[in-house]
This record gives structure tokens, sequence and C-alpha cells, in this order.
């Protein structure tokens, strides 16, 4: 069965990728992984995190695995009928992550731009790296925030 590779930051362009991934899955009878990377900063906390106690790194992973779920969650019931969806987490840079799992891909769909910082780019820093080093086609999905983007240099 082909693998679909999705980058999912949880951003409005992850949603519209997510999309895209489950309609070209369905059609092409592919199974969707979604990916989202992660770092301590950016992991959601344990339940069993209290003052003093941090657990290990396993419960972070479980914490933003949980999270992923979730906010796939309405795109997966809306669109993805029919598609078998994984969630996976990979703990650092997310770019690094991606162009690992592309090794095993059919196909990866990232998002114009995600939750970056500089508003103004057409192609963040993710989705490039993945389109200059990715072992497998890549997919970039734009979405209305992306086409203001084009009316601002215009």
């Amino acid at each position: 069965m082909r693998t679909v590779i999705v980058g999912y930051d949880g951003s409005s362009t992850a949603d519209v990728a997510l999309a895209w991934a489950l309609d070209y899955a369905r059609h092409c009878d592919a199974r969707i992984r979604v990916i989202r990377g992660w770092t301590m900063a950016t992991a959601p906390r344990p339940a069993s995190m209290t003052l003093g106690y941090v657990p290990p790194l396993e419960e972070f992973e479980d914490a933003v695995r949980q999270r992923l779920r979730s906010d796939v969650e309405r795109v997966v019931a809306e669109r993805g009928a029919g598609v078998e969806v994984d969630c996976d987490c990979v703990r650092g840079a997310v770019a690094n992550g991606l162009i690992e799992a592309s090794r095993d891909a059919d196909l990866l769909v990232v998002g114009a731009r995600g939750k970056g910082g500089f508003r103004g780019l057409a192609l963040g820093s993710v989705s490039e790296q993945c389109v200059r080093h990715a072992a497998c086609p890549v997919v970039v999905v734009r979405d209305e925030h992306s086409a203001d983007v084009d009316r601002i240099r215009d």
C-alpha cells in the first residue's frame, strides 16, 4: 500500500494540506502518516507532570501524539472516510523528521508555511527544506494566507 506523509503543526495551512492528502489517498488507495515534530519547549505537558517532577521523555511524546490525534480528528472525520490514518511524532527538528520519513514514503505533503514567525514568506523553512531534500515527491499546499502574500507583492 502506498504511504503519504503529512507534516502537521496544527496551523490552518496544515489542515488544508491534510485535507488535500486525504483526498489524494482515497483516490490512490494510500494510507496517511501524519507527523508532528516536537521539542521540550513545544510539547504539551503530560498529566503526570507536577511541581518538582519532570516525567520521562516517553510521557512527553505520548502527550504530543495525543494532542496530534485530537488536532487532526475534525479534518479526518470530514475528509478521511475509508483512509487509514496513523499519527506519529518526531523529537527534534521537524524538517529532519519529515525528510527521514520521506525515505519510506511515496509522497510528502506539507503546507506552504505553518506557525513559524515570518508571516510574509510564501514558503516556510520546513517546506523549503522538504522540497530540497526529501527522498520522494513533495506537494506544497497553499491556503488563502499564501494567496495574500502574492497580493502584497503586486
